[in-house]
């Protein structure tokens, strides 16, 4: 996107009938780090890839607990984030407060999403640069909600977002009818699947890069960072990269035989060698 006369502020409109700001803090979205979200019958399920700033820094948190019956993960700005959670926990102690029981999920995205708005239509404001999974549980079973900086919200199966997150909506999209039956590893499982599929060849997933939020029936949403993700994670390294499912023994034995970058044998089909690059984005997560 470039500058233009239209982009100053987020009460003018563009002759096409866009708000330049809006767009803008939606590209923020899709250049934090991917974040996905996915529920069965019984428990709703958040993964989340934690992305360093430098070698020097540690990873920042993706995963942010709201309640004990919800928590969210983000992509986009952290500061804005940070925001938004303090709002939401606010939210859920009051109504603990004044009604002795959980906030019901839909309200409170629905509360959230009447603020986000007003920054969408006041000069004196800026829209959110940041994307939200709401993950939670109530009495009308798991949920999981997104939220966009243009105050739309959605209550969605599954779904992800950040950087490189359509090749994980495109797992989620064929898998989808799997997830209601699953269990809570297998539905958590399902989403590290779908979280692979938006990292390069050479990037994998390991106890330090990845978050797990679970929440469920009988279960307070609970938060899974490093050693407590090994077990998650035990049984991926073999499966193929792209579906989840492993590569046949001929298929595998071909792939050794010819290393990428170098020309196949005359009766081997071609394998085309693919180069991804990892972009950093400094303050955005």
């Amino acid at each position: 996107m470039f500058r233009n006369q239209y982009d100053n502020d987020v009460t003018v409109w563009s002759p096409q009938g866009r708000i330049h700001q809006v767009e803008y803090a939606m590209e923020a979205v899709k250049q934090g780090s991917a974040t996905i979200g996915l529920k069965s019958k019984t428990h709703a399920a958040i993964v989340a890839l934690k992305r360093a700033t430098s070698e020097l820094s540690a990873y920042q948190k993706k995963i942010i607990p709201i309640d004990t019956h919800m928590g969210m993960t983000i992509a986009g700005l952290t500061a804005d984030a940070r925001f938004l959670s303090r709002y939401m926990r606010t939210e859920c102690l009051n109504h603990r407060y004044s009604h002795d029981e959980p906030l019901p999920v839909s309200r409170l995205i629905g509360n959230l999403g009447n603020k986000l708005q007003v920054c969408t239509q006041r000069y004196d404001r800026r829209p959110y640069g940041v994307g939200l999974l709401v993950a939670g549980y109530d009495s009308k079973g798991p949920h999981i909600y997104q939220t966009c900086p243009s105050a739309t919200y959605f209550d969605c199966k599954a779904m992800a977002i950040g950087a490189r997150s359509q090749s994980a909506r495109t797992y989620l999209e064929k898998h989808l009818n799997e997830f209601m039956e699953c269990s809570v590893e297998d539905l958590v499982r399902h989403g590290l699947r779908a979280l692979r599929d938006t990292l390069p060849n050479e990037v994998e997933l390991t106890s330090k890069n990845v978050s797990i939020g679970v929440v469920g029936k009988g279960m307070d949403f609970t938060i899974y960072d490093d050693g407590g993700v090994e077990s998650f994670l035990a049984g991926l390294d073999k499966e193929d990269r792209r579906g989840g499912r492993p590569l046949p023994p001929d298929v595998e034995e071909e792939l050794k035989e010819v290393p990428i970058g170098e020309s196949p044998a005359p009766d081997q089909d071609p394998v085309m060698a693919v180069e991804m690059d990892v972009e950093q984005h400094s303050g955005k997560d």
